[in-house]
């Protein structure tokens, strides 16, 4: 069994501080969070990744991902259009690529922006995922694509996190972590697919921005619900 932590940089990231890592084999950040922990073994940011934020040094057992790894990875699974273009999703679908995992426990990955008070856990940052961007309409119908797309792998994602969430994984805690991911309706999964498969929306070099005049926004949003109620139906019945 190979459990997987990926660290956000929301406020409740701060909560693992204390765990024992060997309740993980891998602890995988994500742009800013591998202030939180010394001992993480990935950190995953965009190729535009302030250096002032980079750690100043990596260790030989440390590893630094960048789109050379995980636009390949996204692009396994669909590409960013389809898979949702925040690091959050990014880092799941490089993690079920590259470390086959039985269990993605995220935490610090809510993606929920209050108005007032921190959005991060270092205070207040840029809360990307809520840009106008094509592949963010339904955060929640993307993380649902993920738990489909790793459920398929035979991986199970929780959120580890007990603040409000875009995230429509299960909760779990550390100390719980389920065995098998949760079943979920495949036929309406299986249509999904078909429907992404119709409208090819993929975009091999993952800067899919610069190819956002051919899609339709409405279409995504109908797709977006397909994955949601394949997931929603499952925990229901």
């Amino acid at each position: 069994m190979v459990v997987i932590l990926i660290l956000g940089s929301g406020p409740s990231v701060i909560d693992c501080k204390g765990w024992d890592k060997g309740g993980f084999d891998r602890i995988v950040a994500i742009n800013n969070a591998w202030r939180v922990r010394p001992d993480w073994d990935d950190l995953v940011h965009p190729d535009d990744f302030p250096n002032d934020r980079k750690p100043l040094a990596v260790s030989a057992t440390q590893r630094v991902i960048t789109s050379a790894a995980y636009v390949p990875a996204q692009n396994d699974f669909g590409g960013f259009v389809y898979a949702g273009g925040t690091m959050a999703f990014t880092a799941g679908y490089w993690a079920l690529h590259a470390l086959k995992p039985s269990v993605m426990a995220f935490l610090g990955c809510d993606m929920v922006y209050p108005v007032t008070g921190p959005t991060h856990f270092y205070g207040t940052g840029t809360p990307d995922p809520l840009r106008q961007d094509v592949s963010l309409r339904s955060l929640p119908a993307k993380s649902a694509r993920l738990q489909i797309m790793a459920a398929r792998m035979g991986c199970a994602c929780v959120n580890l996190s007990t603040a409000d969430s875009q995230l429509v994984f299960p909760r779990a805690a550390v100390g719980s972590l389920p065995r098998a991911p949760l079943p979920f309706r495949q036929d309406i999964a299986a249509r999904a697919d078909q429907e992404e498969a119709r409208l090819n929306y993929y975009v091999p070099s993952g800067k899919y921005w610069k190819d956002e005049s051919r899609f339709d926004p409405t279409v995504i949003d109908a797709l977006d619900q397909m994955w949601l109620s394949a997931v929603q139906n499952s925990l229901s019945s």
